[in-house]
């Protein structure tokens, strides 16, 4: 069962479905929809195009990524009942027990799987590849915590294939821009190694992270990880037949934000969700005029 947290939205009528199910008010509704627009100031930067990622991943798909060796406690999959179910649900019964069966699919943990699943046996070209995509994503924790830790979430990412020094630009430049957005949103934050490779643990790559690490998150004072930099180095190209022109198999990389525990380091700030909702107001206004001002610049 969650435990709520200080920042978790009032209930003003609107109660939670069950554990890690959050309805969010009008008010934190806004701070949502506004945050997510910053932050894709990010793809505006970096000429990322917006697309939109599939609702469902196929699981042999994932399996070929070694997501089945990390993360089986994260998999939420999509099921359906079975044909022996129907009569029964259709005349009024409980679903409770009925049997399901597989599809073989699941539902998204991350933004950019269905993206990097989506261009396999492609070719990105020298120049490489850049795109954006915000998703709802889903993973079975062993507990949840108001904005912090929830069921189903908002998970915007931008993502670059293309050549080993690109990647690296792409993180460095999304690291700056992280923190400038924190800067004008009034959040201090803190940045770390992560320890949570994409690929088996066990093998020479996780061990060569712990002398070159592919993962720094970026938190709020309460320990809260609100963002990311994830460098894949070439191994989703290699295992996807994703390449870059000349230059072989693609080497990726993403930057992440998890919108929902963007809105609570916004209210832990802040203090309540019409101060927050202020001061993005303020840093959007801001951000749109240092945009303008840049744009004119290079005019």
């Amino acid at each position: 069962m969650s435990t709520p947290s200080a920042t978790t939205p009032p209930a003003i009528g609107l109660r939670s479905p069950g554990p890690g199910l959050i309805t969010l008010d009008p008010v934190h509704t806004a701070l949502l929809r506004g945050l997510d627009g910053l932050l894709t100031g990010l793809a505006a930067r970096l000429s990322a195009p917006e697309v939109t990622g599939p609702p469902l991943l196929a699981a042999d798909g994932l399996a070929r990524l070694d997501y089945f060796r990390n993360f089986p406690h994260l998999g939420v999959s999509a099921g359906r009942f079975t044909p022996d179910a129907h009569d029964p649900l259709a005349a009024g019964l409980s679903p409770a027990g009925r049997p399901l069966e597989p599809t073989g699919y699941l539902l998204p943990s991350a933004t950019c799987y269905g993206l990097l699943l989506s261009l396999e046996g492609t070719d990105v070209g020298d120049d490489g590849l850049r795109i954006s995509a915000a998703g709802r994503c889903f993973r079975n924790e062993t507990h949840y915590d108001g904005l912090r830790r929830l069921w189903g979430f908002h998970m915007r990412e931008v993502v670059y294939l293309g050549t080993k020094d690109g990647a690296v630009e792409h993180l460095e430049r999304g690291g700056e821009f992280i923190q400038e957005t924190a800067a004008l949103l009034g959040l201090d934050l803190t940045r770390a190694t992560a320890d949570d490779p994409f690929y088996d643990k066990g093998g020479s790559r996780a061990r060569l992270m712990a002398l070159d690490p592919v993962k720094h998150e970026f938190s709020a004072p309460d320990g809260t990880a609100i963002a990311s930099v994830n460098r894949h180095r070439n191994f989703f190209g290699e295992r996807l037949d994703i390449r870059a022109g000349s230059h072989g198999p693609a080497y990726s990389a993403c930057v992440a934000f998890g919108v929902e525990r963007w809105v609570h380091a916004l209210l832990l700030a802040h203090g309540g969700p019409e101060q927050a909702l202020d001061r993005l107001h303020e840093a959007t206004a801001t951000a749109t005029t240092a945009t303008t001002a840049t744009t004119a610049a290079t005019a």
